[in-house]
């Protein structure tokens, strides 16, 4: 976003070189073709946001759902875990209890 935000400034920079150098900032000096020059540009402007828009909002729906699947395994791990705590009493229990000491 930070390029892409540069790059716009510099387009507009040069955009305003640009008119400045053909119409001397008059209002006079303002034609058609340079309104259908502004009318093309916020159209550029709008379908290459549009698009950037489309590929971050992708990008933070997939980072999104490898957080989900990343916690819903840790949640499996400690659960795993905790059953194999839970037989491993059971089967020191039962070999107590399988070899009573007198």
């Amino acid at each position: 976003m930070k390029s892409l935000s540069i790059t716009g400034l510099i387009l507009l920079a040069v955009s305003a070189l640009l008119f400045y150098l053909t119409t001397d900032f008059t209002v006079g000096g303002i034609t058609i073709s340079h309104m259908m020059g502004v009318m093309a540009g916020v159209g550029i402007g709008l379908i290459i946001g549009g698009m950037v828009g489309y590929v971050s909002k992708g990008s933070a729906i997939k980072a999104e759902e490898k957080k989900k699947e990343f916690k819903r395994l840790q949640k499996e791990k400690e659960e795993l875990e905790k059953q194999a705590a839970d037989i491993a009493k059971r089967e020191a229990e039962l070999h107590q209890n399988q070899n009573p000491q007198i």
